[in-house]
């Protein structure tokens, strides 16, 4: 395409059409023109590369409105400006190494830890600890600095404040701003504004950088005269570059490369409707609905960035908390935050939070399902009850010449009021105890100080028989170890709560030794549960480590929340410190053993000091439109309530269905993913399969010298990895394969939806390969 043509959207009855117009075009101006002249029409661009050709003859092209939008080519390295944006990068580099140098002097003098009262060793401490967390803000990796910026019409009329925007604040030697930190309130504009609403803009600059170069400008212009972005109403499907989408051909390269098997930030593409998510206040649970590819992710790990940098001075003593579904998925994310300058924020897995127990045991999906129900509640409160046992018969206990005796009436009196006053069972360990001294005091034929009978007869096996009777101390995994391991104590906790058959089914052979038994991760929330309702144990003297109480976190981040089970969302709660929290999911893919059908479901479980509010997300970015309409009739027929997103782009294949027989389904299966590496060239590639044939397809793989890896081991590290399906969500591959949707679906709790949740992985290429015949959602 010449130099000459400028790139415009056309606007007809309500359709979007692509085209190029020459600059000298007399209509360039004012944006409008009477009639569209030969040497103004050039072509569709490869926007509307699907659309119909148009008829320039028909009296519905009479009047139109043209939307300039220079989106083709997107960034021009002739740019004028371009040598003195470069300048500004370079300089802003410049300094930042000079701030690096200088928090490492300070390091240097700072001498931590040395010499001095423990009050100066303290407070040098603290201040190395910040330089150092300072130090990991400023080291930038490859990711740009600089991405952006906004001119900003001022109160002087023709006068302008500019404002470069980065991923972090930097200042010059003068102390004089040269970037402004993203998340900073001055940079809001340069996610929100809009044709309609400007926020006082005369001009957006967006930057393609790679390292240190600026390889191009984009520029979006506000104001009389000049539409900006948001002046067409509604999206118009895939061709449609004047929906709102801010920086469109910045976005659009960023969505076009290869995934490395990482997550990346978004900070130089976030939308307006993604920016409204990251900015929103941070009281009170707020949950984002957002389908496959439309960023909830990492909008919400932006969010938590966000959050840190406008509530630093208590979120960074109270903390931030994200909370994955696997440690898959845990991988993928990591490098999210701190390429965003927050090296700090805790990143776990559910199992993570429960100390001193090791995991690895599996559930089927009925015991999960019995194991995630909110009466495991009163299950494991019946069964912390039924070890505050009274005695049976009267106890005696030799005593200098004579006996002392604990009568059963007085123990259950004491086992009463123990229950009475304490609410968590271990605190009233030390009480019980108490009164049993006391109680066979009394029982003396003189006086005789309880302290003396404490001293006599603690050591012996016959007291340590009635306490650990009457107020044993408890550990979590002791409790539930005894729990499931005694068909005897399930009838007496669950038989009022639940059928024969389901507490039956959380019968197990107990372990020699509680240590060695490998909790599934539905056991989580139940050790997690039993931990609040026992409390800490008891150390010497009766003291308890403040380390055993359950930490709780100024803001929670919770990803695949519609998976989480009633149970596992209580978990979630008693880490909350004043019920601030982001919550992101997609109830279309909620596929677990009690998955949500609506957000209620969630709120029900959670804090509500605040008025929860729930923000949908309708932009698909990642997903090519031909992926996502194969996958909209199989969830469709899932959730038929919910609206698919709507993707802003198209692929350059449309899915692939490929038939195979029993004999050779693994053959065709390898042969599809060399094709698709041929035809992808660059980028990571996903076999995504039922849980029971990863090893077949990877057995097939290391056969014909396929390197590979497998999700559970190597993340997406390999250009090729198998990943069982039941941990596929939340990643995104440049290619796909899905191997036997029929299996997908009988083998899942929600095989729909599971089925859903894999064909929505690809953000280029997807291939379905199949021996049985397809679901009928998928024909």
């Amino acid at each position: 395409m010449s130099e000459d043509v400028a790139w415009v959207t056309l606007r007809s009855s309500g359709q979007f059409w692509s085209v190029g117009v020459s600059r000298a075009c007399p209509a360039l101006p004012e944006k409008q023109c009477d009639a569209i002249c030969d040497r103004c029409v050039v072509g569709c661009s490869q926007l509307a590369k699907e659309s119909p050709p148009l008829d320039w003859s028909d009296p519905e092209f009479g009047s139109l409105i043209l939307v300039v939008r220079f989106l083709r080519p997107p960034m021009t390295q002739q740019h004028p400006d371009l040598a003195a944006e470069q300048a500004l990068v370079d300089h802003a580099y410049d300094c930042l190494e000079r701030s690096r140098q200088d928090a490492w002097k300070l390091r240097d003098m700072n001498e931590p830890g040395l010499g001095g009262t423990f009050q100066a060793r303290y407070e040098r401490d603290v201040f190395d600890e910040a330089l150092v967390n300072r130090l990991t803000q400023l080291d930038l990796g490859d990711a740009a600095l600089v991405f952006g910026r906004i001119d900003r019409l001022a109160e002087t009329p023709d006068s302008l404040e500019t404002f470069h925007i980065g991923r972090l604040a930097v200042a010059d030697e003068n102390r004089e701003p040269v970037v402004v930190d993203w998340r900073a309130p001055v940079a809001e504009p340069f996610y929100r504004a809009t044709g309609r609403e400007p926020m006082g803009l005369a001009r957006r600059r967006h930057f393609a950088v790679e390292g240190r170069t600026l390889l191009g400008i984009e520029d979006e212009l506000f104001g009389e005269g000049h539409l900006g972005v948001g002046h067409d109403e509604g999206l118009g499907g895939a061709q449609a570059p004047s929906s709102g989408l801010r920086g469109y051909s910045t976005l659009l390269s960023v969505l076009e490369r290869g995934r490395t098997g990482q997550l990346g930030d978004i900070v130089a593409t976030i939308q307006a409707e993604q920016d409204e998510i990251i900015r929103s206040p941070q009281a009170g649970v707020l949950i984002v609905q957002g389908g496959p590819g439309t960023g909830k992710t990492v909008v919400a790990l932006h969010r938590a960035a966000y959050l840190l940098y406008t509530y630093r001075f208590p979120l960074e003593d109270q903390g931030v908390l994200v909370i994955g579904p696997n440690r898959v998925f845990l991988r993928y994310i990591e490098r999210v935050l701190p390429s965003l300058g927050e090296a700090g924020v805790e990143q776990v897995v559910l199992q993570d939070l429960v100390p001193g127990v090791g995991f690895g045991g599996r559930d089927t999906s009925n015991v999960a399902r019995v194991k995630g129900s909110t009466v495991m509640e009163k299950v494991i409160t019946k069964a912390i009850a039924d070890r505050e046992r009274a005695m049976k018969d009267d106890v005696t206990f030799p005593f200098r010449s004579g006996y002392v005796r604990l009568r059963s009436h007085v123990s259950a009196d004491i086992v009463r009021q123990a229950r009475r006053r304490y609410h968590r069972h271990n605190a009233g360990r030390k009480f019980v105890e108490n009164e049993i001294w006391s109680a066979l005091a009394a029982t003396w034929h003189s006086d005789v100080n309880p302290d003396e009978i404490r001293e006599t007869l603690r050591p012996t096996p016959e007291f340590r028989a009635v306490i650990e009777r009457m107020w044993p101390v408890l550990t979590p995994a002791e409790l539930l170890h005894d729990l499931f391991g005694s068909k005897a104590l399930l009838k007496l906790a669950c038989a009022k709560y639940m059928s024969e058959s389901d507490y039956l089914s959380l019968y197990r052979s107990r372990s020699e030794d509680v240590n060695d038994v490998k909790w599934s991760a539905s056991d989580a929330a139940l050790l997690d549960d039993a931990r609040e309702q026992l409390g800490p144990v008891p150390g010497r003297g009766g003291k308890v480590d403040d380390a055993d109480e359950i930490r709780t976190y100024g803001h929670i981040v919770v990803d695949e929340v519609q998976d989480l089970t009633p149970m596992q969302l209580r978990m979630v709660a008693r880490r909350s410190l004043n019920g601030s929290m982001t919550l992101v999911g997609d109830i279309a893919q909620a596929t677990g053993p009690l998955a949500a059908d609506e957000w209620d479901d969630v709120l029900a479980h959670l804090p509500q000091k605040k008025e929860p509010r729930v923000i949908g997300l309708s932009v698909g970015y990642r997903i090519p439109a031909q992926i996502m309409e194969l996958a909209d009739k199989v969830m469709h027929v899932a959730t038929p309530g919910l609206r698919a997103p709507r993707s802003v782009r198209q692929g350059d294949e449309s899915p692939r269905i490929v038939a195979a027989s029993n004999s050779n389904l693994v053959s065709v299966v390898v042969g599809e993913i060399t094709s698709m590496r041929e035809r992808l060239v660059a980028g990571n590639v996903a076999v995504v399969c039922p849980d029971h044939m990863v090893s077949d397809v990877s057995d097939a793989l290391d056969a014909v010298g396929v390197h590979h890896g497998r999700a559970q081991a190597t993340a997406l590290e390999a250009d090729v990895t198998v990943v069982p399906v039941s941990l596929v969500k939340g990643l995104e591959l440049d290619g796909v394969v899905v191997v036997e949707p029929a299996a997908i679906v009988a083998d899942e709790i929600h095989g729909l939806r599971a089925l859903y949740v894999a064909l929505t992985r690809s953000t280029r290429s997807l291939t379905v390969v199949h021996a049985q015949p397809l679901p009928e959602a998928m024909r």
